[in-house]
């Protein structure tokens, strides 16, 4: 079915302003020191009033634009991860991590790094690495070595293995909402290409970090003993994790969205700390990241439209009608550069409707989910700005070596580009091939 060729118009370029100002605005935070939900908020402010002078968006349709499946699946996660901190269950696990590798940096590298990619594939990148960045400094600061390789590999290893589920990595939670992916589909097709990628990651970093992982630590006693201080929730938390997982796989067959299974397994972690007032783990909620999406949402919804989103699909469609592969992994390659220089979710918020416009004009557009979903997981490593899991363990990493007046143990943006930058390229490289070798299978339709 051939549509008509668009008109570029004034509403179109109302939207595309507000949302090129905010974009641009949102990643330079660092020069003006806004915080970007403040400046998300205010963009989607000012496109529900221009939508509505123009006649194309209002306040109505900015609520419908908002994605509820994504603001309450992550509310409910981070909720769920407050509850389970404070019983020092986490601590006890990165301390017997400690106690195995036995001074043996590499192996503590990898049990590590182990440990924050399973975390990461049920609760999403950024809340695993304000988990473990603290326990790794304490960890490194007993043993006498570097911090920095530890919270380097944390942050790119929980980045590349968030990629495998679809609640591990924001972005994905806005492509499976989007494309209507279940759980069980969108591990089956990202599974093996993310372990892939991730053997290449550890394999890299070995590599990277050579001089520090051949330092002598000193080898400290580490006694777990005592340090899980509330076993009832822990042990509770654990069974209602394993039976939110059995339920993320059955999600689909039992009609529920993700984020109902996420809600009812808060509901029952309440329940087991019924002594303790749930104001205590709702504040811990990230509020300000939630309405960061619900304002990047209701932007996203404006620039619809206005049909600019769809504007702009018309001169991407020749090139996907002429060759899907090289479009794949056109895709794949362009999402990670343009995720390695920005946050990861605006960049994912905008390509969302492109690709939906495409599929609304017949095109199979399945394996440029899959496409997007690796170049913005992968891309994400690239710098120190790619994830808001990167940004946490560069906050971190200042903060310590302010504390402890030792510059060295600060990651700069020009280290993160040296070690980061690497592991980027080897993984897009190792899963472009992946794409190619078994494009037949990325590109089978979701919905037969």
């Amino acid at each position: 079915m051939e549509h008509a060729k668009l008109v570029f118009d004034t509403p179109m370029m109302a939207s595309a302003i507000i949302l090129v100002i905010t974009f641009v605005a949102i990643f330079t935070e660092g020069l003006h020191h806004i915080h970007r939900t403040k400046v998300a908020m205010l963009g989607a402010a000012a496109m529900v009033l221009v939508g509505q002078y123009f006649g194309v968006y209002n306040a109505e349709l900015a609520i419908e634009a908002i994605d509820w499946n994504v603001v309450f699946l992550l509310g409910a996660m981070m909720t769920i991860v407050a509850i389970m901190i404070p019983t020092g269950g986490f601590q006890a696990i990165a301390y017997w991590i400690a106690k195995v590798s036995k001074g043996r940096l590499f192996l503590l590298l990898v049990m590590m790094g182990t440990a924050v990619t399973v975390f990461s594939l049920l609760l999403d990148n950024v809340t695993t690495v304000i988990i473990f960045g603290p326990l790794i400094v304490l960890i490194c600061q007993a043993l006498k070595v570097s911090p920095i390789p530890y919270l380097l590999a944390a942050a790119l290893l929980s980045d590349t293995g968030g990629v495998a589920t679809l609640v591990g990595d924001p972005p994905n939670l806005m492509i499976g909402s989007a494309a209507d992916i279940d759980f069980n589909t969108f591990f089956m097709r990202m599974g093996g290409i993310v372990f892939a990628a991730w053997v290449v990651t550890l394999i890299a970093l070995r590599f990277l970090f050579k001089k520090n992982l051949a330092e002598k630590p000193t080898i400290p006693n580490f006694s777990s003993a005592g340090v899980l201080q509330d076993k009832r929730t822990w042990y509770g938390a654990l069974a209602v994790l394993t039976i939110m997982i059995v339920l993320f796989i059955m999600h689909s067959s039992l009609h529920w969205e993700a984020w109902v299974v996420a809600a009812l397994g808060l509901t029952v972690m309440l329940l087991i700390t019924r002594e303790a007032s749930p104001d205590k783990f709702l504040a811990e909620a990230e509020l300000s990241l939630l309405m960061f999406f619900v304002s990047l949402f209701v932007i996203i919804g404006g620039v619809e439209h206005s049909h600019f989103l769809e504007w702009i699909g018309q001169f991407v469609l020749p090139l996907v009608q002429q060759d899907m592969l090289i479009a794949c992994l056109a895709l794949m390659w362009g999402a990670a550069i343009m995720s390695a220089m920005i946050d990861n979710i605006p960049f994912t918020a905008a390509m969302i409707p492109i690709i939906l416009g495409m599929e609304a004009q017949g095109i199979q557009v399945t394996p440029l989910w899959w496409s997007l979903a690796l170049g913005v997981g992968m891309g994400g490593n690239g710098t120190h700005l790619g994830s808001t899991a990167n940004v946490f363990i560069v906050t971190l990493t200042e903060r310590l070596a302010k504390r402890e007046k030792d510059p060295s143990l600060a990651i700069t943006p020009g280290l993160w580009f040296k070690k980061g930058t690497p592991i980027m390229i080897l993984t897009l490289c190792v899963c472009s091939i992946a794409m190619w070798v078994f494009f037949d299978f990325f590109a089978t339709p979701l919905h037969q």
